[in-house]
């Protein structure tokens, strides 16, 4: 039977010291120490000054040298094929044509349809209806002879969207706040937003001075979507901490 999913996001691995990195690799480009020498230098002192600057200035390059991976489950093959659009990450995501979904496949429910008694009925029998055409598919495929990912391959194509997928996700930090501004923002996919939001929770305290300003384009600056604007600026605001000028 086919079960309803529920997300999970690790923070797997990252640069160590993540912004005495991008500070090494910032004051490399200005410095006539020798590595060793700026290494020490910079391992003795605090970067958050430098780092707070260097995102301040828009110097963005050094960012790029700390790396963060995340493995992540419970998301909907519809949101996984909007993640892997940011293409300068690498990806690592779980066959349907190696792993066979014949003892179930996990779902993940919209909230519109979940919250709706009708809705998330006629929603939750579909799924048994796929799963059940997956299972006809993979028997008859056997009989024919194929086995394994030869049947795998052909029956997966009756999944739905719907279908929970695992992906393993690394990102340099100069991407994760350009995923993070255009993910975070309300007007995203709400699936694609929450994974965002859980992502940026995790990788703030191992990088608070690189992700201190980090999330929807909203946030520091007018927003970018023009006509398209969600009109919820303050709101958005809010959630994250923000002040406006009012309040302070």
């Amino acid at each position: 039977m086919p079960r309803k999913a529920k997300l999970k996001v690790i923070l797997l691995r990252y640069t160590p010291r993540p912004e005495e990195t991008v500070a090494m690799a910032a004051k490399l480009c200005y410095s006539p120490s020798d590595v060793q020498a700026l290494k020490e230098k910079i391992e003795a002192q605090d970067q958050e000054k430098f780092v707070r600057k260097l995102m301040a200035m828009g110097h963005m390059t050094p960012i790029e040298h700390a790396s963060f991976s995340f493995a992540i489950e419970g998301i909907s093959r519809a949101c996984s094929h909007q993640l892997v659009r940011h293409r300068l990450a690498s990806y690592s995501q779980q066959s349907q044509r190696y792993v066979s979904e014949r003892q179930g496949f996990d779902y993940i429910i919209p909230p519109s349809i979940e919250k709706n008694r009708e809705l998330k009925k006629y929603f939750m029998e579909f799924m048994e209806k796929c799963q059940e055409a997956y299972n006809f598919l993979i028997q008859r495929l056997n009989e024919q002879g194929l086995q394994g990912e030869e049947a795998n391959q052909d029956a997966r194509f009756v999944l739905p969207n719907a279908a929970e997928t695992k992906i393993m996700v690394t990102m340099n930090a100069r991407e994760l706040l350009h995923f993070f501004r255009l993910r975070c923002c309300y007007r995203a996919q709400w699936e694609i937003r929450h994974l965002a939001e859980e992502m940026l929770r995790l990788v703030r305290p191992v990088a608070p001075t690189i992700f201190a300003q980090a999330g929807p384009a909203c946030l520091y600056a007018p927003c970018p979507e023009g006509a398209y604007t969600c009109g919820k600026i303050k709101e958005v605001r809010k959630r994250y901490g923000i002040k406006t000028k009012k309040q302070v």
